[in-house]
């Protein structure tokens, strides 16, 4: 197994160099800073080594998705996360009452009376939330 790299001296922080008569690392499987020449951490924003930002193209992009995640609604928003939860939890109960009608069929006047009262439940719990958020929001400074 020694006579496979002979004389190669690696350090772990600094990238893999070419060596006569080896492969060259792959550029998809090694990203290194542009300013020191250190190897990427997977899923690393800055180098490690020197701190410099790493380019956005680098950075792993998930798409449509990154739409979805928790802290790009709230700064899209401009919400404390209180309130923002409290948003969240008001939409569900909106949803809830909306779906009310696609899910329980009325066949008399009780049954239309029971998803009516279901209904105002969950809207007043939609309003519920929203009052939360309001009051939970700080005041701008």
């Amino acid at each position: 197994m020694s006579g496979v790299a002979p004389r190669i001296h690696q350090e772990f922080w600094r990238p893999p160099s070419a060596q006569e008569g080896l492969p060259a690392p792959a550029s998809s499987a090694t990203k290194v800073c542009a300013g020191c020449g250190a190897e990427f951490m997977v899923g690393a924003r800055y180098c490690y080594v020197c701190g410099a930002a790493r380019e956005a193209d680098l950075v792993s992009d998930h798409g449509w998705v990154r739409y979805f995640e928790f802290h790009n609604i709230q700064r899209y928003l401009g919400l404390p996360t209180p309130s923002l939860i409290a948003f969240l939890v008001g939409l569900g109960c909106v949803m809830a009452a909306i779906s009310l009608g696609m899910i329980y069929t009325v066949k008399n006047f009780t049954d239309f009376q029971a998803v009516q009262f279901w209904r105002m439940q969950w809207l007043l719990g939609a309003v519920a939330a929203f009052v939360a958020g309001v009051l939970l929001k700080a005041a701008p400074r």
